[in-house]
């Protein structure tokens, strides 16, 4: 058995992943129980996912994939995922642009953000595995990191989707679907420290450049548009977040 301690272990942190994952749906059952946000509350829940992003991108995805690879790696995974967010972005547009209204803008924001999450939910999955591996305590604190960040980013998903009139079971299975692909990042990582381990640089670099364009080009512009300190303040808590739980690791 190539990961260490065995079926039971293998068991053990695909529950830790699970849990991480499904913070995600936690997040949004939020959003949706306490109704539709107004304007106020959706720059705090955007500016907050905002400053979560950076953070994940700025002290752990970057920082982490620096000690497994090389620059080339890093230059190529982060192009590339700042241009398969930039290609989802303009095939989202292209799928609503036949109308103006409201409802499908905040509609095309929400799933641009769920695909983006989806995207750096599985190289994040993958580090709880290989976390395990290197330290058996490491994985379960990665987990409760990754799921604490996972709560603010099912707000962000929800937020726009509940302003878009999706319904509320719709929104439930998308954070779910979402939910989900922290534990199948998991189970990859278990794979690929036996068979390929020299192309998790490349992931978590190409998770990196997708968060960075959903920060920079989604996120910030529609917060500042609702409400501008309330962004500042939200992007600032949720930096906070992570930098707290990563100084408690």
């Amino acid at each position: 058995m190539f990961f260490r301690g065995g079926g039971e272990a293998l068991l053990t942190i695909l529950g830790y992943s699970l849990i991480a994952g499904l913070a995600t749906s936690l997040g949004a059952i939020v959003v949706l129980f306490w109704g539709r946000p107004e304007r106020r509350g959706m720059a705090l829940f955007l500016g907050m996912a905002a400053g979560v992003m950076l953070a994940v991108v700025g002290l752990d995805l970057l920082p982490s994939a620096l000690a497994w690879g090389g620059g080339r790696d890093i230059i190529l995974g982060f192009s590339l995922g700042g241009c398969l967010l930039w290609g989802m972005d303009r095939l989202l547009s292209f799928s609503f642009q036949r109308s103006l209204h409201p409802n499908l803008l905040y509609r095309h924001l929400g799933f641009l953000i769920a695909l983006g999450i989806s995207i750096h939910d599985l190289p994040e999955g993958m580090a709880i595995a290989l976390g395990y591996t290197a330290a058996q305590q490491l994985g379960p604190l990665i987990a409760l990191a990754i799921g604490i960040h996972n709560i603010p980013e099912g707000m962000a998903i929800a937020a726009p989707l509940s302003m878009g009139g999706l319904e509320t079971f719709k929104i439930i299975l998308i954070t779910l679907l979402v939910s989900i692909i922290t534990p199948i990042g998991t189970a990859l990582g278990m794979v690929m420290t036996y068979i390929a381990p020299g192309y998790f640089a490349f992931l978590l670099a190409l998770a990196a450049g997708c968060m960075l364009y959903l920060v920079f080009f989604e996120l910030i512009p529609e917060a500042r548009m609702h409400h501008r300190p309330l962004a500042v303040w939200g992007l600032i808590l949720g930096f906070s977040v992570i930098v707290l739980t990563n100084l408690a690791m």
